[in-house]
C-alpha cells in the first residue's frame, strides 16, 4: 500500500495522441480495478491515469498485475471499439520477453521457435491444462542460456489467462518471481515477464486511430537478446538499491471497470 501525501505517477508514457495513451506498466500495478474494488490496496494504472490526465479512459487489453510492459488505453468509446475489434480478430501481434529457471526443455534449441499448443482452463487462482479448456497457442523462442537462467521471446497467438506463465512452468521453466507457478526466485515487485512489442501494422483503421505501425520498448536495433540482458541488469540494480542485496539469480535446475488483476 502507498502511504504519504502524494501518490506516484504512472509511467513512463510510451506514446500518446488525441485518441490513445500507451504506457510502460510497472510490475505490481493493476491494469484495471480488481473485483474487490477499493478494498484492494494495490495501485491501479487505469485509475491513476484518469486522475493524471483528467480524462475518462477505456482499457483496451490487460496485463496481469505481476507483469510489466506495454498497455494501451483509449480516450473515447469509438477508439476503444476499434482497438478491441483488432485484438479480437488477431490484427495486433504481441511479443514478450521472459527470464525463467533453466535448463532448456528437451527438444528446444537456441534461436529456434517452437509452437506450443494446449487447452487451458482458468481456475480460481491458476490456469491449468484440461480437456475442457480453450485452445492456447504460443510461439516460444529461447534466446540465451545464462548460467541457470533462460531468456525467452514469446509471441502468444491467443490470449488465455496466464497462458505464458502456464506454458513455461509446465516445461520446467517457471518465470523468475512467479511463485504461483513454481518459481522459488524473487523478482522485484512482480515476475520476469515483460510485454515489449505490439505490432499494429495489420490493425484495421490504424491511421484513423492515430497509432503507429509498431509500439516497442526495445532500444536501438530492436535486439531482443540485448534488451533482455539490459532488463535483467536494471532489475538487479533496482533490487540492490532497495534492499542492499543483489537480485537472487541462482535458480534451481529442477471507462475503467472492475476486472481480474
Amino acid at each position: 500500500m502507498v502511504t504519504g501525501m502524494e501518490l506516484p505517477k504512472v509511467g513512463p508514457f510510451v506514446y500518446e495522441s488525441s485518441r490513445v495513451v500507451v504506457i510502460d506498466k510497472p510490475a505490481g500495478w493493476l491494469s484495471v480495478p480488481s473485483r474487490i474494488g477499493a478494498e484492494d490496496e494495490r495501485l491501479c494504472v487505469g485509475r491513476m491515469l484518469e486522475k493524471e490526465l483528467s480524462l475518462r479512459l477505456w482499457p483496451v487489453h490487460r496485463l496481469d498485475a505481476e507483469v510489466s510492459g506495454l498497455l494501451i488505453y483509449a480516450k473515447d468509446a469509438d477508439t476503444h471499439r476499434g482497438l478491441c475489434a483488432g485484438f479480437e480478430h488477431h490484427q495486433v501481434h504481441k511479443t514478450y520477453l521472459a527470464w525463467t529457471v533453466g535448463p532448456l526443455p528437451t527438444g528446444c534449441k537456441l534461436g529456434q521457435a517452437q509452437r506450443w499448443q494446449s487447452l487451458l482452463l482458468r481456475g480460481k487462482k491458476r490456469a491449468y491444462v484440461h480437456a475442457a479448456g480453450k485452445e492456447a497457442v504460443t510461439l516460444a523462442t529461447p534466446l540465451v542460456v545464462d548460467g541457470s537462467r533462460v531468456l525467452w521471446r514469446l509471441c502468444p497467438q491467443t490470449g488465455r489467462p496466464h497462458q505464458l506463465r502456464v506454458e513455461l512452468s509446465r516445461r520446467g521453466c517457471p518465470i523468475l518471481g512467479d511463485s504461483l507457478y513454481g518459481s522459488t526466485v524473487t523478482w522485484g515487485q512482480g515476475i520476469a515477464l515483460r510485454a515489449v512489442e505490439l505490432d499494429l501494422a495489420e490493425l484495421a483503421g490504424r491511421e484513423e486511430l492515430e497509432l503507429p505501425a509498431r509500439l516497442t520498448l526495445l532500444l536501438g536495433t530492436g535486439d531482443h537478446l540485448a534488451a533482455g540482458r539490459a532488463w535483467f541488469k536494471a532489475a538487479a540494480r533496482a533490487s540492490a538499491s532497495k534492499s542492499g542485496h543483489s537480485i537472487q539469480i541462482a535458480c534451481p535446475a529442477d471507462g475503467i471497470s472492475s476486472g481480474a488483476g
